[in-house]
């Protein structure tokens, strides 16, 4: 049996009821509401023999960037392959990038989604998953270019446009073109208020901007169209925090942090990473985040040798340095090293910036700053190549700037205290940073 979802791309072998259960679960994926995995499983315990039920199961596997979820994406991998047979094109094209990132060739299951929206520019299950693969490898002109080049394919009598123009939004913005991100972000936001992804992209124009109080007005009134039910929540919730801690409202910083960022004991690698790196920022600045920072140190414990994603490994090195860890700083740098003999993208990864910023930041712990300033600032400029945004990745930078004030280090503390003023001029913190670093007396030649 022979059939298209309601984009009009082909889908085979499924019933009417399959069709509809798998469109239910897009539609949550789209919106990054709870529970497609729970929605498609459903699906698949009548039709087990449908592939894209199962292609939509393998992609919210590779989303996870966990490598305890490179199991269960193998099992969907060789369930797949037992009907490929029966598979269409699409299809096919599905299933060659599950494999390519199930054997860590990040890059490869872009290009095989690439292929898919080729072919059939209104694939979303595709370009959403692609565009998620772009954003763990850090590649901010596919973040822009992917969804813009389906675009023309779209428009507003095609279920899910919103969801195309967020994405495009995001893109619009990690390649700093702030008017336009905003402007496609209220567009798709006009399709679908409870587009959390969108709210997300405007989120980071504002973050990128300064635009601190309008950034945490628009996210505080927006409140209930993106919090409610949503597993990206915890991420705007960050941002939230974001505009609140450049004030230095480190009670409300820390109340939303209890009650948005981390609310319960979660052990989501993608949620650690946003209480980890919340939680350092604070430590830098002197606030006393000990028991928080130990509750999370001890939900990384489980990822620490995964060796599989260079992004994450970094931010549970911010966890066992804040909390003294010795033994579990040891097992990410040999994971990070063994990262770099595989194969692979996260190679690179560990390569390029992984295993260089989680040495410095144990060098930072153990206050050896000059060195922790030096490579840090180093890595900085291609630390996109481990993927995150650039406001996530802005950890390195501030993380450097204070090394370097505490090394006495005026002219590279200036230098980067000036970065961040030119970027963002009218920054509480960065205007407190400059005045810091230009207080550290120059070195006498």
């Amino acid at each position: 049996m022979h059939a298209t979802d309601k984009r009009g791309c082909p889908i085979s072998r499924t019933s009417d009821s399959a069709l509809e259960g798998f469109e239910q679960a897009l539609s949550l994926f789209n919106g990054y509401f709870a529970d497609p995995l729970a929605r498609i499983d459903a699906v698949l315990a009548k039709s087990p023999d449908m592939p894209m039920a199962l292609a939509l199961k393998g992609g919210l596997f590779l989303c996870s960037t966990e490598a305890g979820a490179n199991g269960p994406l193998g099992e969907v991998i060789a369930a797949g392959e037992a009907l490929s047979g029966r598979m269409n094109g699409r299809e096919r094209g599905h299933f060659a990038a599950l494999a390519a990132w199930h054997r860590g060739d990040f890059a490869g299951a872009g290009d095989h989604y690439a292929r898919v929206l080729a072919d059939h520019p209104r694939d979303l299950l595709a370009l959403q998953v692609a565009h998620q693969a772009d954003f763990f490898q850090g590649r901010s002109v596919l973040l822009r270019d992917r969804p813009a080049s389906v675009l023309r394919a779209w428009d507003g009598s095609v279920p899910g446009f919103g969801y195309v123009l967020g994405m495009h939004a995001f893109g619009l913005e990690e390649m700093g073109e702030f008017g336009r991100a905003e402007e496609q972000g209220r567009r798709a936001l006009s399709h679908c208020r409870a587009d959390a992804w969108a709210v997300h992209a405007v989120a980071h124009v504002m973050e990128m901007q300064g635009r601190r109080d309008e950034g945490a007005e628009f996210l505080e009134e927006r409140e209930q169209d993106w919090a409610p039910d949503n597993m990206l929540a915890y991420h705007n919730w960050w941002h939230l925090a974001l505009h609140h801690l450049d004030v230095g409202a480190f009670d409300r910083v820390l109340a939303i942090y209890d009650a948005g960022i981390r609310p319960s004991a979660s052990t989501v690698a993608l949620e650690l990473v946003d209480a980890s790196a919340m939680l350092w920022r604070l430590w830098l600045r002197g606030a006393d985040v000990s028991a928080r920072f130990e509750a999370v140190a001890d939900a990384w414990e489980t990822f620490a040798d995964d060796a599989w994603y260079a992004f994450n490994d970094v931010h549970a090195m911010m966890a066992f340095v804040a909390t003294d860890r010795a033994a579990s700083q040891a097992r990410v740098l040999a994971s990070l090293h063994r990262a770099m003999q595989g194969g692979g993208t996260n190679a690179m990864m560990a390569r390029e910036v992984g295993l260089p910023v989680a040495r410095a930041l144990l060098a930072f712990a153990s206050g050896r700053y000059a060195e922790a300033a030096a490579a840090l600032a180093a890595v900085h400029p291609v630390a996109h190549l481990f993927g995150g945004s650039h406001a996530q990745r802005d950890i390195i930078h501030l993380t450097a700037l204070d090394a370097a004030i505490r090394a006495g280090d005026g002219g590279l503390a200036r230098a980067l205290a000036g970065q961040r003023l030119a970027q963002k001029p009218h920054s509480p913190f960065n205007r407190a940073a400059f005045a810091r670093a230009a207080a550290i007396p120059a070195i006498a030649a």
